[in-house]
């Protein structure tokens, strides 16, 4: 393995040598049109960063945990600023829509680089099926949507979002700007509310604002610290996709000036979006006053006699899926495609169409939230439940993919195979150490709730084993196709 230092000519201005690059290509990052903007890649880390987890989960955490539900965000913030800064190092060292799939290629081989890749796979198109049965939920609240079958709903969410998806990456990066423009505008301004109440000691629902709600009720920990504990696991799944703007990165220009400003401010967005408004809603009511059934910004403004909140909310929430189901169509069909390059992913996945958008990849993530949607028709009811706890264990695995090839580059580095850019994940290598512990201990926790969170850690060894019978399926095509790339770039004719 070989790289090169860009000398201050090859340095764009204003980014701080030195900067690498790696002598590993992906053929899989060849064809991408570079339509992404700086605004979108910044508001794309934002709305990775904010979804409904917060938005609607954080009521039912609440309910559970009290108010040191604040501390539970605060310590997964931490580490998801440590994935997608380790995340951000190694697209700085070579930018590609591969993303981690590639750098698992690179560092842990073709292995590493199937496991990545469908864990990821597991992990959007679970959450898919999640996002339009959310989607389909939220729409319901309105009347006129009422009689409408939940699958019908589903379906045309789906239909809209992957037409989006085919044309451009332009027009994702357009719908997810403006997603995550009604997401952060809708936190504002009910932080703005909550915190004029708070200021004007005004009641919320008969209830004084202040510190007595957080703490005079059996203070931060009120049914113990296992409930906080707990809801780490469902907090995880919060924070999923701020991964994201790693995969959009190889579809921008001057990554190297883009990506540090966007992940670097994914760190006060937490503190302020999540840990923030967890804490003003402890301050402003009970946290006994908040039901898993409803959005506690609803509760909050409800109680005020804001007119049309719940209304409101469902909007943002209703947003907030949509989004999400736009991201996973986005970058699974990214990720498939790096892997469709090499052997590891059905061949049409590799497919681009004329807008240099990886249709194969896209279609065939659909074509699984397709049986989400027949999911719907069967059990709609239990669906969302179904597949969030899979969608958990793809998170995870995903989280814990970057943390190892982060940790393998930092050890060629110290081995002098490579060099690290400037822009680096700090107190390396301890920090992708405790992550990866971290991470462990999500999983342990999911063992140790009792319910679906359980059962699905029960099917750990089923995924295991689906990862292995897939790759004994396909090692003699990743073989081939590496012999096959190894002789073009000899020149050798093929025989």
């Amino acid at each position: 393995m070989s790289d090169r230092t860009l000398t201050a000519a090859d340095t764009p201005t204003g980014v701080s040598a030195p900067v690498t690059t790696s002598a590993h290509v992906d053929a899989g990052d060849a064809g991408y049109s570079k339509d992404l903007k700086s605004r979108h890649i910044n508001m794309i880390a934002i709305g990775g960063a904010i979804g409904t987890g917060l938005f609607l989960g954080a009521g039912g955490r609440l309910a559970n945990a009290g108010p040191s539900l604040f501390i539970a965000y605060a310590i997964c913030g931490v580490f998801a600023f440590f994935v997608v800064r380790a995340l951000g190092e190694l697209v700085l060292y070579r930018p590609s829509s591969g993303a981690f799939v590639s750098y698992a290629r690179e560092f842990m081989g073709e292995k590493g680089a199937f496991a990545a890749g469908w864990l990821y796979f597991l992990n959007w198109a679970t959450t898919g099926i999640a996002d339009i049965t959310a989607v389909a939920t939220y729409t319901h609240y309105w009347g006129m949507f009422s009689d409408i079958p939940q699958w019908i709903l589903a379906l045309i969410a789906l239909a809209v979002v992957l037409t989006v998806n085919l044309i451009s990456v332009k027009y994702f990066g357009e719908m997810e700007f403006w997603f995550a423009i009604i997401k952060v505008g809708a936190l504002v301004a009910f932080m703005a509310i909550g915190i004029f109440l708070l200021a004007g000691q005004h009641d919320v629902g008969g209830q004084a604002p202040g510190l007595d709600n957080m703490l005079g009720h059996g203070g931060l920990f009120p049914s113990g610290l296992m409930p906080m504990l707990l809801v780490i696991q469902g907090v995880v799944f919060a924070y999923a996709s701020v991964e994201l703007c790693g995969v959009a990165a190889g579809e921008t220009k001057n990554p190297e000036q883009i990506m540090p400003k966007a992940i670097n401010s994914i760190m006060w967005r937490v503190g302020l979006f999540y840990v923030g408004s967890v804490v003003l809603l402890t301050l402003l009511l009970p946290y006994n006053a908040f039901t898993g059934g409803e959005s506690p910004f609803v509760t909050v403004l409800s109680k005020i006699g804001v007119p049309y909140a719940a209304g409101v909310m469902n909007l943002v929430v209703l947003t907030a899926a949509l989004s999400s189901l736009n991201s996973g169509l986005y970058s699974t069909g990214r990720i498939l495609r790096s892997m469709a390059m090499s052997g590891s992913a059905p061949k049409f996945t590799g497919r681009m169409n004329k807008g240099q958008v990886p249709y194969g990849g896209i279609l065939l993530t659909a074509f699984f939230c397709v049986l989400g949607v027949g999911l719907n028709f069967v059990v709609p009811e239990n669906a969302f439940e179904i597949v969030l706890n899979f969608a958990a264990i793809g998170i995870i695995g995903t989280w814990g993919m970057i943390m190892l090839c982060s940790l393998l580059f930092w050890r060629r580095a110290k081995a002098g195979l490579v060099s690290r850019p400037a822009y680096r994940l700090p107190w390396a290598p301890y920090t992708q150490i405790v992550t990866l512990v971290f991470l462990a201990g999500v999983l342990g926790l999911m063992a140790a709730d009792e319910g679906a969170s359980r059962d699905t850690i029960l099917c750990l060894p089923l995924i295991a084993a689906a990862l292995v019978g897939g790759w004994y399926l396909v090692r003699g095509r990743v073989a081939r196709t590496q012999r096959e790339a190894e002789l073009r770039e000899a020149g050798t004719p093929r025989s």
